[in-house]
């Protein structure tokens, strides 16, 4: 069993060692003794849990600043989804190895996903060590030819290693009908997988719904023909009302807030106050690069945070310690990976970051730094699951994956 003993590392106030046995972190302590496959010197370094992203579309990195300052549902229909449409497996491939390298270097150690051809992503996820959950993305437009090979991906599918699931991800309300939804859900609950949607993103989505739906709000609707439970995974929920947030609450949805995505839309401001109000589950997410640009999980929690305390004019509105929950153990638990805290008997998810760089210093309080201050800079080393990642800012392979990204298509 391959083991990393980390010496002399500061967690929690403490200078401390850690001591990581195959895929789980076995002991935390002063001064271990242990015949280790590696020894990494931790001085003037700190052990934070690595992030969690909790819904993004990993090969948009392809079309990072193609389109850029316009409303949500014109970039969709006259720049994005005809660029989509041009896209081969080999294209997600290049796309996603550059999204994951992107996110290794950032700090995240796990994403959603949501777009076409699962499969490639799936090879990128698995071939650079990262953990993934990778839907199977439905549109209605796309026709039942790509629908009924859906299904039967999903139903026959293996996982190539425990590091990767899927998901059914109906793209949304306005791209897929009722029926097709509730098969949709039927399938995701038949092999226990995650339901993954976009929910109540727009103004425009809440009163299409609730025009031909009776009054309805998306999750009003959603809720109404039995779509919604404790393995749905609705990504931003910005535009919801107090019954909204109940059912939310009830059925264990998990929220995923994607703050940078949902500014640069305007699509609308998150309401904070509400979700938290009813104990909704909230994660967060970067949605994809055409529309955030980046895939840094630190911005997301720095921007979550500023926004709430704008919106509502409230400075003590999510804590530093609070949104940094949302990214790193709030986004473990809404997939069921016993990871997100540095504790012993954890899935050994971490980051060795550079207690040196000028963003960290004075360490008063080293959350506050890592959310409001810190950026990727910062991070010196990435651990997955008990594999090295990233070690001293080196990732294998960069420089081949940053040129097949810079080809055009």
């Amino acid at each position: 069993m391959e083991t990393i003993l980390i010496k002399n590392i500061f967690h929690i106030g403490n200078i401390v060692d850690v001591l990581v046995e195959g895929n789980r972190i076995k002991t935390i302590a002063p001064n271990i003794v242990a015949d280790a496959t590696k020894v990494i010197d931790g001085s003037n370094k700190a052990i934070m849990p690595a992030f969690y992203n909790c819904h993004t579309h990993a090969s948009m990195t392809l079309l990072r600043g193609f389109a850029d300052d316009m409303p949500l549902f014109k970039w969709l229909k006259e720049y994005i989804w005809p660029f989509e449409d041009k896209l081969t497996a080999e294209n997600i491939y290049d796309g996603s190895r550059l999204a994951i390298l992107e996110m290794i270097r950032s700090g995240t150690v796990f994403f959603a996903d949501m777009y076409w051809h699962h499969e490639a992503t799936i090879r990128a996820a698995h071939e650079m060590g990262v953990r993934a959950n990778i839907g199977v993305t439905f549109i209605e437009a796309r026709g039942k030819a790509e629908i009924d090979n859906n299904f039967n991906f999903i139903n026959s599918f293996k996982s190539p290693s425990d590091l990767i699931s899927i998901s059914v991800a109906p793209h949304a309300i306005y791209t897929i009908g009722k029926d097709l939804f509730q098969e949709c859900s039927k399938v995701a609950n038949a092999n226990n997988l995650i339901l993954h949607t976009h929910l109540s993103e727009t103004l425009k989505e809440v009163e299409d719904c609730k025009m031909y739906n009776n009054g309805l709000t998306p999750v009003g609707y959603l809720h109404s023909i039995g779509v919604l439970s404790c393995k749905t995974n609705a990504a931003h929920c910005i535009h919801i009302t107090e019954l909204d947030a109940e059912i939310i609450s009830e059925r264990g949805v998990n929220i995923v807030h994607n703050p940078c995505s949902n500014m640069k839309l305007a699509s609308g401001s998150f309401n904070t106050p509400l979700v938290e109000k009813y104990g909704c589950s909230i994660t967060l997410g970067t949605d994809g690069t055409s529309s955030n640009n980046n895939l840094s999980m630190q911005e997301e929690m720095k921007f979550a945070a500023f926004l709430a305390k704008l919106s509502y004019n409230d400075t003590s509105l999510l804590s530093a310690k609070r949104v940094f929950q949302w990214a790193t153990e709030n986004g473990a638990n809404a997939f069921g990976i016993d990871a997100g805290l540095i504790q012993e008997g954890k899935l050994a998810d971490f980051l060795i970051i550079d207690l040196n760089n000028e963003r960290l210093v004075p360490n008063h309080k080293l959350t506050s730094n890592w959310v409001y201050s810190a950026d990727s800079r910062c991070i010196s080393s990435v651990v997955c699951n008990g594999k090295l990642l990233m070690e001293n800012g080196v990732i294998e392979n960069e420089q081949e994956i940053i040129e097949r990204g810079k080809r055009k298509l």
